[in-house]
């Protein structure tokens, strides 16, 4: 296992081809963390129709390191205008912002870009640590602990419901009759199909995620308004000294750090829950373990690394259950699972012996990437963090089409737009 990590880290560094997608899907994921609205789950849906039909390794690698990244940046709109890139960073906001305001925002960064870093590389960690284990469990499973494991998947809506038992329940059962559309695997019989030949092989995960996803978003999106005003003052101009003292204080709350790193690497382990439980758990501890926890809410930094820490631990606990059972540890998890099964890359047990070099491929990915990004972002002059006034409801009608085109490239029907129809 260990030439097979060395092999496939040495097929990255020694490939231009590697490098350059890489990086390409580093800073294409910059670009979709730092524009709220967007996220990792609408870039891998754009992105889809570029790079359907390429080589599945490079691409898998270009998707999981633009995703990767997003929150990363994210992080950015959430300290300087009080406004999350992505949901999971609504928790940096809570310090982040009033830092800002206090003119430390280069120390607010300089903290969010470290912990974002070492978030990274602990979680691809994690994951190559739990590699030599989870295979033989995984080969091991028969098809009755697989569909305990579905009903494991399942159980988690009510779990993650709140409030709202009944409403989780209803939308787990619509869940299941959509996953019932198309020919029975044992008779053949069409089932829901009311007579429509593209709806034979069921309704499409692309298209299921992005109507859940993507459209409603993009909705919410345009009623939403601007993004900052001129009038935000706030401390945005800082320098490097102000941004590696952030750096600093991730060191100097070392065991802060390493906790949250390890809860949001278990967390990620766990399908349903995602960045946005991670985040906010990893505050809350922050706050219960603080030795003064009345700072919180008014600027301290343990408030900005314990979040950003948890954020990007816990993608390499949530592409272990996506990779191995087929499972999604989160949303953007399900676009990335819709993404690889496109590209011929089967998630399942097999995994575990047939490709393994593409695992480990994906593991450096994820550590090389966070590196890369924060390396990127640091050369980024603060005078570039300036104030604007942007409507970004405007772009919200050309991401919605560009959504509906992905999804016919992606199942290769028009009518997936519409849901009727024949195959085009």
């Amino acid at each position: 296992m260990l030439e097979t990590s060395v092999s496939s880290l040495l097929g990255i560094f020694l490939s231009p081809h590697m490098m350059m997608l890489m990086t390409m899907g580093v800073s294409v994921g910059l670009f979709f963390g730092i524009m709220p609205g967007l996220g990792g789950k609408l870039g891998v849906i754009f992105l889809i129709p570029f790079v359907f039909g390429m080589d599945p390794i490079p691409v898998a690698v270009f998707l999981l390191a633009m995703h990767s990244v997003v929150h990363t940046s994210g992080a950015i709109p959430s300290i300087l205008f009080g406004i999350p890139g992505t949901g999971p960073d609504a928790a940096t906001i809570v310090d982040g912002y009033p830092m800002a305001q206090k003119g430390e925002a280069g120390r607010a960064l300089g903290a969010t870009l470290c912990a974002s870093g070492i978030g990274g590389v602990i979680g691809a960690l994690f994951l190559s640590l739990l590699m030599p284990f989870v295979g033989p469990i995984v080969l091991a499973f028969s098809p009755a602990e697989f569909f305990l494991l579905a009903v494991l998947g399942i159980t988690f809506i009510a779990a993650l419901s709140g409030d709202s038992l009944l409403k989780g329940l209803i939308v787990g059962l619509f869940g299941l009759i959509i996953a019932t559309v198309g020919l029975d695997p044992n008779s053949g019989e069409s089932r829901y199909t009311y007579g429509q030949l593209f709806l034979w092989d069921g309704i499409d995960p692309a298209t299921a995620v992005i109507a859940i996803f993507s459209i409603p978003e993009m909705i919410a999106l345009a009623a939403r308004g601007n993004l900052a005003d001129d009038d935000d003052a706030g401390g945005f101009r800082y320098t490097m000294r102000d941004v590696w003292e952030g750096c600093l204080d991730v060191f100097r709350h070392w065991g802060l750090t390493l906790r949250t790193s390890i809860i949001g690497a278990v967390i990620g382990l766990i399908p349903g829950l995602g960045g946005d439980v991670a985040s906010w758990l990893c505050y809350g501890h922050a706050v219960q373990s603080s030795k003064s926890p009345e700072r919180f809410g008014k600027g301290a930094v343990e408030g900005v690394i314990a979040p950003e820490t948890a954020n990007k631990s816990k993608e390499g606990g949530a592409l272990l259950p996506t990779l191995y059972f087929g499972i999604p540890g989160s949303s953007g998890m399900a676009i990335l699972l819709g993404a690889f099964v496109m590209l011929g890359i089967q998630p399942g047990p097999r995994l575990a012996t047939d490709q393994v070099d593409l695992v480990w491929a994906l593991i450096w990915t994820l550590a090389i990437a966070n590196i890369l990004a924060v390396l990127l972002l640091l050369a980024i002059p603060s005078s570039s963090c300036c104030r604007c006034s942007v409507a970004i409801w405007a772009p919200a009608p050309g991401r919605i089409s560009f959504s509906c085109s992905a999804s016919a490239h992606w199942a290769g029907y028009s009518r997936n737009m519409t849901g009727r129809g024949r195959p085009s």
